[in-house]
């Protein structure tokens, strides 16, 4: 069997690749940018290189068909938010090929972060209140002085998110950047955990939820931490089967008083609870539909990127006086990159951070964006060209 897994340039591609050769797949990757964090792993047997989706969806769909039969391509799994493009071109792709996948039309109402509230609502799921603007002005009289939370309706990692806990005062703000519709919501204080999944036709068949511990600048995080929370599971089974969903999907919670859990937005696609589960077990079956059982985490051990709790957790655990607590979630985790017998992932991604920062520098962009200016979708209309 024959897996191509993208959205390479990814440390969770790098897991999905490990975990499908360990069980016998022959795997390749592709991405539209640099991927050595994958492609240099041992369990990949193939790299190969496509058109950057947002500016060239035409061209990556030819090449992306050309591959998958060239390569006689059983599985195509998109990990990031490629999973976007190419679901909107599914029907151009080898009809013979699993290619794991939502309809696009569901998959755009899950990333808004205005319709996924709506697909809570009727799933059971509780979310904040919650309104839709276009300016500040829309969002100080929507909050009536309440605590509040600005995002954009699409965006990724926390970027642009404002938090404004006393609310919207009533002095001169800086404007909100340009960037579609916005969403405001009651601000929840409480513990933030995430949770991830894998579903077919409605089934939950792998699960987990995790605290996000360590976090770069209250975004993405880099220590994964298994937790069990049976209503967050429940909620996941509901939406999923009430949707159909068949795919990869993620949520942002936060717990309210009294145990409650909210959920605040949906990413359809892979995100870091995947390293929780490990190398032998069957997701890959799970994936190819060979396999109708649900898959759990079998450790408690966490997961990190040693690499980024050293250089951002380690220098900020020392300014705060709280060494001790990050030397002991440091012995207890195990390392996402590097894995015995297959060390050369932590050199390829040191290679694509160094590729990343030179197009930053060209783009003048943050580095952030660098990493995914060529996979956004932000809502707007996908026609190939």
């Amino acid at each position: 069997m024959r897996a191509l897994i993208l959205g390479a340039r990814a440390p969770v591609a790098l897991d999905h690749a490990r975990r499908f050769a360990a069980q016998g797949w022959n795997v390749s990757v592709a991405d539209s940018v640099s991927c050595r964090v994958s492609g240099w792993s041992r369990s990949v047997q193939s790299t190969f290189a496509l058109p950057q989706p947002r500016v060239a969806l035409s061209a990556f769909a030819r090449e992306l068909s050309s591959l998958v039969s060239r390569e006689r391509i059983d599985v195509v799994l998109p990990t990031c938010e490629e999973v976007f493009f190419v679901s909107r071109i599914r029907e151009s792709l080898p009809a013979q090929c699993n290619v794991f996948v939502a309809p696009f039309e569901l998959l755009a109402r899950l990333h808004s972060k205005w319709t996924f509230l709506e697909e809570a609502r009727l799933a059971g799921i509780p979310v904040p209140e919650s309104g839709r603007v276009s300016d500040l002005n829309q969002a100080r009289d929507w909050a009536c002085g309440r605590p509040v939370v600005l995002k954009p309706e699409f965006s990724r990692f926390g970027t642009h998110t404002r938090t404004f806990r006393a609310g919207i005062g009533a002095g001169t703000l800086p404007a909100l950047p340009k960037l579609g519709t916005w969403i405001v919501q009651d601000f929840v204080p409480g513990r933030e955990v995430c949770s991830y999944s894998i579903a077919v036709a409605g089934q939950l068949l792998a699960h987990v939820v995790y605290l996000p511990k360590y976090r770069l600048q209250a975004s993405s995080s880099y220590y994964f931490e298994p937790l069990l929370i049976p209503s967050i599971d429940s909620h996941v089974e509901s939406l999923v089967g009430r949707l159909g969903f068949t795919g990869q999907i993620s949520f942002d919670w936060i717990e309210r008083s009294q145990g409650e859990f909210v959920a605040l937005e949906c990413n359809p696609r892979a995100i870091s609870g995947l390293h929780l589960f490990n190398c032998l077990q069957p997701l890959p079956a799970v994936i190819a539909g060979q396999l109708t059982t649900r898959v759990g985490v079998e450790s408690r051990v966490p997961r990190m990127l040693a690499v980024v709790m050293l250089a951002a957790g380690l220098p900020a655990a020392m300014r705060s006086g709280t060494f001790a607590t990050w030397h002991r979630d440091w012995m207890r985790a195990t390392d996402v990159l590097t894995v015995p017998g297959d060390h050369r992932p932590i050199l390829g991604a040191v290679r694509d951070l160094m590729s990343f920062a030179h197009l930053a520098l060209r783009q003048r962009c943050s580095l952030r964006e660098a990493t995914t200016h060529d996979i956004e979708w932000d809502g707007q209309p996908l026609c190939e060209r």
